[in-house]
């Protein structure tokens, strides 16, 4: 069964910087996507940002210009730095990837890992 586990949460200060780091392990063919979504207290789970395998991202308008996902596709693993972090963007940053785990017959799921807190404080 895939696995991810992350790893880097901690509280930090405002204005701090942060690496989140997570790795897919077990049964995978291959990683379409990987990416990081959030969920704080009160609101939604929203999409942070993601990447694809061939290095194609996105990320939310909350952080544009202060997080950077990348990722290193011989590891399954992806990053996300965190600069300028606010009070927002405390959460708990899940991992997220889109993986085919088999390739005859074909087969993809997403799956989601099980979190990592992250406390920004002012």
């Amino acid at each position: 069964q895939v696995q991810l586990v992350e790893s880097g949460g901690v509280l930090v200060q405002a204005g701090g910087s942060l690496r989140l780091s997570c790795a897919a392990s077990g049964s995978i063919f291959s990683i379409k996507s990987m990416g990081w979504h959030r969920l704080a207290p009160g609101k939604q789970r929203e999409l942070v940002a993601d990447i694809t395998s061939g290095g194609n991202t996105n990320y939310a308008d909350s952080v544009k210009g202060r997080f950077t996902i990348s990722r290193d596709n011989a590891k399954n693993t992806v990053y996300l730095q965190m600069n300028s972090l606010k009070p927002e963007d405390t959460a708990v940053y899940y991992c997220t990837a889109r993986i085919i785990w088999s390739s005859f017959p074909r087969r993809e799921n997403d799956y989601w890992g099980q979190g990592t807190q992250v406390t920004v404080s002012s």
